[in-house]
């Protein structure tokens, strides 16, 4: 079977249907992914008791393949009591499952911050909420612009594995076409192709947000 451009063309309407719910998948999980990560690294650096807990706990998330933590929230907690529309369940597995990988971004970031920054907040008798908001956070963003915009961009791209839930975004969209109509080349290239415009605007994006950090720092 020949590739049809005209029919490719002609099917863009149809693969862009689900694109709502990849960009709004993906942005949620970003911010969930970005806030689980943080708690995972200030309970790590709560205590010598949590950091060991939080180290397994994280161990435990990373090394778990994503699919298997999704089909364990959605077809495995039901027979709990625990049944989650696939959405949700989309989003709660890729926001813990990237969380894991964050954790480990913001600790690079936290320990390259000078201790004397910590040591100073503390002199002026600053609260730890403070310390965290007003010192760390600031100088941690600047030093993870670049590989936290990478595991957005991953977390992107992983949106597809959602299709296996029924979620309806773009590949499950180019699936319908596929099945309606017997021709996949067609609707996977749309896809991909809509899929590499959407994270090459993330990374420039990305790009964008860590000059405007480093020039912050220069002034």
């Amino acid at each position: 079977m020949n590739f049809d451009l005209a029919f490719a063309i002609h099917i863009i309407p149809r693969v862009l249907d689900g694109i709502g719910n990849t960009l709004l998948t993906a942005i949620i999980s970003c911010v969930g992914a970005s806030v689980l990560g943080f708690l995972w690294e200030m309970l790590r650096r709560s205590s010598k008791v949590m950091r060991h807990v939080t180290s397994i706990a994280i161990d435990l998330v990373r090394c778990t393949p994503v699919l298997v933590q999704l089909y364990f929230m959605f077809f495995v907690l039901p027979y709990y009591g625990i049944e989650l529309p696939a959405m949700v369940v989309g989003v709660l597995g890729l926001s813990l499952y990237f969380s894991g990988y964050l954790s480990e971004v913001f600790k690079s970031g936290i320990d390259a911050i000078p201790k004397g920054q910590v040591e100073a907040a503390k002199s002026l008798q600053l609260s730890r909420i403070d310390t965290i908001a007003f010192v760390v956070a600031p100088q941690m963003l600047r030093n993870i612009a670049a590989p936290m915009g990478s595991y957005f961009v991953s977390i992107l791209k992983t949106t597809p594995t959602l299709a296996v839930l029924a979620v309806p975004e773009m590949l499950g969209s180019a699936f319908d076409v596929a099945s309606d109509t017997y021709r996949y080349a067609e609707p996977m290239l749309v896809a991909g192709i809509v899929f590499l415009g959407l994270a090459l605007l993330v990374t420039a994006l990305v790009h964008r947000l860590e000059k405007r950090l480093f020039l912050s720092s220069r002034r």
